[in-house]
């Protein structure tokens, strides 16, 4: 069974009614009387939360099987890649976004509103380079076809991968795909290597793939967030309070009880139970209190790698401006809740 470090999970902290003329007064006031407790009150509007599949966010999914969101409006939408969650957050189909940070810079050139309010993790080792058989290194990628999701993520993290050997970008041939398509393009052989992430990080290397590069190497920099915008934080404060407590006791409940946890997610993922603990262990799920922490500065660890990650995505013309991203960290949530 695979070594599974609860530590690594952090800590659970914690009308107007328009009225005809009646011929009584007394009819009218009684009529009034009745006929509001007659009409139904309307159901609360959903509140959309769009993911792609990643067990960074399966949280959230282990706290809607576990009955956590019952009586919420929290509603789980569920995409293919990261950059179709963008999309349908722009276009208004979604209240609340899992995003990861530089995904959110490069929102905030169309929704400067956007606030980051929960850190869902932090991944140490689960985005990965992943070559076939032959290749040995990260040099050996010069000339190949390499997969890449058309995401500032997927262009990041190779192009963060290559500068540790010299390299950039315009060595490799890029080959864009969406993430849905990479283990079959991988296994078909028309991509030579693949820049990816659970659960095709799984599957590839149980079938071979050699590891070339991972997050581990870039400490701090992959950070995965749940965002809003301003007027949504303002306007529904309690079902986004219900979301991210709901998150906190399910990251509770996978600590304290992993193997049954995986046992509810991991078929999402289609993988097994062993295999999602042992994707777990690429991951850091900071708990309330480091949420806190991050989120109000107050260990600007965070902010110091977003301030970084502007600069290198500016560099290499993955951002069209410079953004500020110390307005974008929004720690009233998590503040509230552990009082």
């Amino acid at each position: 069974m695979t070594h599974f470090d609860s530590r690594r999970l952090g800590t659970w902290g914690r009308n107007h009614w328009s009225r005809r003329h009646f011929l009584g007064l007394g009819l009218a006031a009684a009529l009034l009387a009745i006929v509001p407790a007659c009409v139904p009150s309307s159901p609360p509007s959903p509140l959309r939360v769009g993911t792609n599949v990643w067990p960074g966010f399966e949280g959230f999914y282990l706290a809607r099987n576990l009955g956590y969101f019952e009586g919420t409006p929290v509603q789980m939408v569920e995409f293919g890649s990261s950059s179709e969650v963008l999309r349908a957050y722009r276009n208004g189909d979604l209240e609340v976004a899992a995003l990861t940070l530089d995904e959110t810079l490069l929102l905030t050139e169309t929704n400067p509103q956007t606030q980051i309010f929960l850190i869902a993790d932090i991944s140490d080792g689960g985005d990965v380079i992943l070559g076939k058989p032959g290749i040995a290194s990260l040099s050996g990628l010069q000339g190949q076809r390499v997969g890449v999701e058309a995401t500032a993520l997927g262009a990041y993290v190779l192009t963060r991968a290559l500068q540790t050997v010299n390299l950039t970008p315009e060595a490799v041939q890029v080959v864009p795909l969406e993430v849905s398509e990479h283990e079959r393009a991988f296994q078909a052989g028309e991509i030579d290597a693949v820049v990816t992430f659970d659960p095709v990080r799984s599957r590839l290397l149980a079938e071979g793939a050699t590891p070339l590069f991972d997050s581990r190497q870039i400490p701090g920099e992959i950070v995965d967030v749940i965002v809003t915008d301003q007027s949504t934080l303002d306007s529904r404060r309690v079902d986004l309070a219900d979301l991210v407590t709901g998150w906190f006791r399910a990251i509770d409940y996978l600590k304290a009880n992993p193997q049954d946890a995986a046992t509810r997610v991991a078929p999402r993922q289609n993988i097994t139970p062993e295999q999602f603990l042992e994707s777990l262990e690429g991951l850091l799920i900071p708990g309330i209190e480091e949420n806190q922490r991050l989120l109000s500065q107050q260990d600007p660890a965070l902010l110091t790698g977003a301030q970084q990650l502007v600069e290198v995505m500016l560099d290499n013309q993955l951002l069209n401006q410079a953004v500020d991203p110390k307005p974008l960290l929004n720690d009233t949530l998590v503040q509230e809740l552990a009082k």
